[in-house]
């Protein structure tokens, strides 16, 4: 602020619980362009922001509003259809960890164990940290989570619950001390794991995970391959083919919930737990279901759809009517599952919303 003598800087924050980074980055860049020019410009610019309804996904806005020596304006601002790789660095993660230890600390984090991540650099640490997070969608990690844990709070290793932390390669020889239970510990910098429960690669279901881990490895050969075809970048790029090669695994386990949530006599909305899982014909699926099923992320995902008055339309509800339009009659109904080859196409990528 202008202003004799020290000046305290002003902050301007938005806090959300969704994560439309872009947007809120255009937002303030218009505040501070109006704070630039005057303090009492900025109440009015967000006034009209809050009367305004946020946009639904890919859709936009159009906020009118008036600046002293541009006259009225209007500013458009637009919801991304998928704004969970806003802020996703898939590449770093792939960087330090091989397909195979990702998947491995994927099903980990499935079934809720505790994980540490440890890198030398805290850029490192963070973007590793909500990529692994990210390949979690559409459900979300429901426990302890801190990116870059400080080493006077190292202690919470120690915690019972899950969690997952990153730390400092410093803090690891005081990390070796600790009586930590049962985990899962990764080093970053060198692709290994510095303790393990040694059934981490057994964890999902067999002929899935052989898919999933094909179609990673190709990832670069996948990209290359469609970069002339008529999709954009979006679609072409890391982060979306590696969102929707997890988000496929998903589909390929579970993709018939909603089929299951039936209503009671109350009017109540509920998933037919048992009947749903029993549905898939794959012994291994089924299995893991069994496992997965009990976690408070599969519980918070499906308390959430069973609460709606009315269905779900985000991404992963797009892909699983897509999906479900694949089956033939016979499955849909029987609900009967057949794996789809994850690595050998990736047709499912190009799939507008």
């Amino acid at each position: 602020p202008t202003g004799k003598g020290p000046r305290l800087p002003e902050v301007y924050c938005v806090i959300s619980r969704l994560g439309c980074f872009d947007l809120f980055s255009t937002i303030l860049d218009e505040v501070e362009r109006r704070r630039g020019v005057s303090a009492a410009l900025v109440y009015p610019f967000m006034r009209s922001l809050m009367e305004s309804p946020f946009p639904a996904p890919g859709k936009i806005i159009k906020v009118k509003t008036f600046l002293p020596g541009a006259g009225n304006e209007v500013i458009e601002l637009r919801r991304p259809n998928d704004s969970r790789l806003e802020h996703v660095d898939f590449d770093s993660l792939f960087r330090c960890l091989s397909v195979r230890q990702v998947l491995r600390v994927f099903a980990s984090l499935l079934l809720e164990r505790r994980v540490i991540f440890v890198a030398d650099k805290l850029s490192t640490l963070s973007s590793c940290m909500h990529a692994v997070v990210a390949l979690l969608y559409p459900f979300s990690w429901q426990h302890t989570f801190i990116p870059v844990l400080p080493a006077s709070m190292l202690d919470i290793v120690c915690c019972p619950t899950p969690f997952l932390v990153g730390l400092l390669s410093t803090s690891l020889a005081k990390l070796k001390e600790l009586p930590v239970e049962e985990a899962l510990m990764v080093d970053l910098g060198t692709d290994r794991f510095i303790r393990q429960m040694d059934d981490e690669a057994s964890l999902l279901p067999r002929k899935l995970q052989a898919a999933l881990e094909q179609a990673l490895e190709q990832r670069n050969e996948i990209i290359n391959q469609d970069s002339d075809s008529e999709s954009d970048d979006e679609y072409n790029s890391l982060n979306s083919l590696v969102s929707e090669a997890f988000i496929r695994f998903f589909l390929e386990t579970m993709g018939h919930y909603s089929l299951f949530i039936t209503q009671n006599e109350r009017g109540e909305r509920v998933l037919q737990r048992e009947a749903f899982r029993k549905s898939v014909a794959s012994k291994s699926i089924r299995r893991f279901l069994g496992v997965f099923m009990e976690s408070q992320m599969f519980a918070g995902f499906i308390q959430d759809r069973e609460l709606r008055k009315t269905r779900a339309k985000g991404l992963f509800e797009q892909r699983v009517d897509h999906y479900l339009e694949e089956l033939p009659d016979t499955e849909q109904s029987g609900v009967n599952k057949f794996l789809k080859g994850l690595g050998n196409k990736m047709k499912f990528l190009h799939k507008r919303n």
